[in-house]
């Protein structure tokens, strides 16, 4: 079946030759994944650490940034208002980060975003040899080598932006 998938996501790893593996979370009947996307990659014996978070925030001056974290990091308030030159920083809306990004909560990818959306990524991130992002798609998340993540991302500032654990 995931053959036959087809995401904004996976169009632009197709174009550019970067290998993909789409990982199905099953939903219930009202859309909502089933399990955690960290209990299904326990399953098939891949490291919850790997998955890379999208999150979504609205600064004060009302612009959207996505910053991709590693696993459960916690994001450094501090140094990403200084980052990004902002005094106010909001997490953004559920209904915001549909309309923002065109993708539904838990199926956002960090790529493949309006040009409107500034993107940054924790180094974390690459500090596996793969990682899980959202597909585009609810239910379904893609397994790529996080060098070809990094290759696409190219243009994103990458830098410190979680706490130390």
């Amino acid at each position: 079946m995931t053959d036959q998938l087809k995401s904004p996501v996976s169009r632009l790893f197709d174009e550019m030759g970067i290998k993909y593996e789409w990982i199905e979370i099953p939903l219930d009947p009202d859309k909502k994944p089933v399990r955690s996307l960290e209990e299904v990659l326990a399953v098939i014996s891949r490291d919850p650490e790997q998955i890379v978070r999208s999150l979504l925030f609205r600064t004060g001056s009302g612009d959207f940034v996505l910053l991709a974290v590693a696993g459960g990091g916690r994001v450094d308030w501090g140094v990403l208002r200084k980052q990004l030159s902002e005094r106010r920083l909001a997490m953004a809306e559920p209904e915001e980060v549909l309309q923002a990004t065109g993708f539904p909560i838990g199926a956002v990818p960090p790529i493949a975003l309006p040009d409107s959306i500034r993107i940054l990524v924790d180094e974390g991130v690459f500090n596996y040899a793969r990682v899980v992002i959202g597909s585009g798609i609810l239910g379904y998340a893609l397994d790529i080598n996080a060098d070809d993540l990094r290759r696409v991302m190219s243009s994103a500032a990458v830098g410190k932006f979680v706490k130390a654990s």
